[in-house]
């Protein structure tokens, strides 16, 4: 990420990702995650996951944390506060439902100027940003993003730093139908992890199991399955609902087998 900041002038790069690694070493797999990119085992049909997302939501109390710290950050125009909606000026003195820092429940308080400020996490779901901005909270780059017409930057409350998830191959028999799946928010935003688990044990009992194709050809039916097909009304999933608008990427590794690791 310090790279990125320093070649981002002599480059002439801008922007960011997400980034999702997967270490093999010494018989263990080193999954590191910042995201909103998913890693998932699937052994004996079984679904372990390898990592988690990071977004608004899920690192709310971090970004509430930081925000409270450091207030400068939120450029007099957000409060870290987080309240069910949006305050009116007509509510200045009643009391409202919100949540802070330290608090995984709610309490009323009694609303005043400050709470009318924008706030630092809006929205819910996919929909919800970080000052109205970035939908994910974890990520490489991104050191010039800013809030819309505002000198306000986005990278303090933007974590280079993942989540490590350790995975020990020496401890199970695997077979060639075991694999780790790494895939970005393209394909998790439509389908689930039964769903992809799913899918990997179709197609991989349609081949045999030394045939090295196999895998790639997993990789990409998920990838068809979860953009869709082209309709009247732009790109369908089976069920009728949109298929995927994100980069659906998409990588399938064989944990036993032919090539067994341990």
């Amino acid at each position: 990420d310090d790279q990125i900041e320093q070649e981002r002038a002599s480059q002439c790069i801008s922007g960011g990702c997400c980034a999702l690694a997967a270490v093999y070493l010494m018989g263990k797999f080193y999954v590191a995650n910042a995201g909103d990119s998913r890693a998932i085992i699937i052994r004996n049909g079984e679904i372990i996951p390898m990592s988690r997302e990071f977004t608004p939501e899920t690192e709310r109390q971090r970004l509430q944390f930081l925000a409270f710290l450091r207030p400068e950050l939120l450029g007099k125009e957000f409060t870290h506060l987080e309240f069910p909606r949006r305050i009116q000026p007509k509510e200045l003195g009643k009391k409202m439902l919100y949540r802070d820092q330290s608090m995984n429940g709610w309490a009323y308080k009694k609303i005043e100027e400050d709470d009318l400020k924008f706030p630092l996490i809006y929205g819910e779901g996919k929909k919800a940003r970080v000052m109205a901005t970035i939908g994910v909270t974890r990520g490489l780059g991104d050191h010039d993003l800013k809030v819309f017409s505002s000198n306000i930057h986005i990278k303090p409350f933007l974590s280079c730093f993942p989540e490590v998830r350790v995975y020990d191959l020496t401890q199970y028999e695997h077979c060639p139908d075991d694999v780790l799946v790494l895939g970005t928010d393209g394909l998790w935003d439509v389908t689930n992890d039964k769903e992809v688990a799913g899918v990997v044990m179709e197609v991989l009992t349609s081949y045999e199991p030394n045939d090295p194709c196999r895998y790639t050809m997993v990789a990409q039916e998920l990838v068809v399955r979860s953009r869709g097909v082209l309709k009247e009304r732009g790109w369908r999933l089976p069920n009728d609902k949109l298929g995927s608008g994100d980069d659906i990427s998409v990588f399938v590794i064989p944990l036993g087998g032919p090539g067994n690791y341990t």
